[in-house]
């Protein structure tokens, strides 16, 4: 890690300073930033998306000196253990991280934070489900890695979902702690192009992830779950032009029968899915680029513009033209 950044985190901020001396936890961000009409609901503190304004992933370092209190949000939170240890409470269960360890967080799990001492640096790293793209999915279906199944449930949004978050303790190989590093120092250096870099490290450290994450065992892959992910493969690299019937006259199957057994292995059906994927490839180009809505849409395969901007906002809940 650069050395600049790592003596700037060590550094106490006023918020530290007030809880030093109070020796109880100050408020860290603006009342903008808790959805009101959730955490009503939810009898707690639920962060709301505004971490994710002009950027795909949010990273800071939390304020040590005080209890964190229980909360919940609407996105996926990883607690990285830069330096020292940490007790945190999820879904009533305490959980300790040391030096390397990381904490993966689902979306609406709850927890808290015991207070961290002078030596102790837990980096939060924030970020949406809507980025993560099918064909890293696709890629990670085979080796049956319940991280795999952890993610998968975030993108198909599945109720049946149960785990709330899983733990990676630190190996003798460094290789995921050194892409922790690597997306801190793009983060705070603030150089061009730090965001999609950061959104590539970020792919980069989920499949390591799943390398580090132990498996279930030998990966038995039936005839539908192979044609689940040549239809996902397909949905991948032609989402422009692919539509079921194509697909269905290529592997030599029915219409329905194939479109069944999609919904059946994914959890969605080839609809739902093929339109996601336009609108992640969509979502990339306008905030990569300065080409016309309409010209986006057209290179994403959806020709409906009142389809394109309703989809669009239930998505990623905010207009194309916000993402600009």
């Amino acid at each position: 890690m650069n050395t600049r950044i790592l003596n700037a985190l060590k550094q106490t901020t006023l918020i530290e300073e007030k809880q030093t001396a109070s020796h109880c936890f100050v408020e860290d961000m603006p009342p903008y930033a808790i959805n009101q009409e959730l955490s009503l609901k939810a009898h707690g503190r639920v962060l709301s998306n505004y971490f994710f304004k002009n950027k795909d992933i949010y990273i800071s370092r939390h304020n040590r000196y005080a209890d964190y209190p229980t909360h919940t949000h609407t996105f996926l939170e990883m607690n990285y253990m830069l330096q020292g240890h940490a007790t945190e409470i999820v879904d009533d269960k305490k959980i300790t991280l040391n030096t390397g360890d990381l904490l993966l967080l689902d979306e609406g799990s709850t927890h808290s934070i015991k207070a961290l001492g002078d030596n102790d640096l837990l980096i939060n790293i924030l970020f949406r489900t809507k980025n993560i793209s099918i064909n890293l999915l696709n890629d990670l279906r085979r080796s049956n890695n319940i991280f795999y199944d952890f993610l998968l449930s975030q993108v198909i949004e599945d109720s049946n979902h149960k785990r709330d978050y899983l733990v990676f303790t630190k190996k003798r190989n460094n290789e995921v702690q050194e892409t922790l590093d690597r997306i801190i120092d793009e983060y705070y250096l603030k150089r061009d192009f730090s965001n999609s870099i950061i959104k590539s490290y970020l792919s980069i450290l989920l499949v390591q992830l799943v390398r580090e994450y132990p498996l279930n065992g030998p990966h038995q892959e039936n005839k539908s779950s192979l044609l689940a992910i040549k239809v996902l493969k397909a949905i991948a690299e032609e989402y422009k032009t692919v539509s079921l019937e194509e697909l269905a006259n290529r592997y030599n199957y029915n219409k329905n029968y194939l479109s069944n057994i999609f919904k059946s292995e994914v959890g969605q059906t080839f609809s739902e899915v093929l339109t996601r994927q336009r609108l992640i490839q969509a979502h990339t180009l306008i905030a990569s680029t300065s080409l016309p809505i309409a010209t986006i849409m057209e290179q994403v395969g959806i020709k409906n513009k009142t389809f394109f901007y309703q989809k669009y906002k239930n998505y990623y809940k905010t207009l194309p033209s916000t993402d600009r």
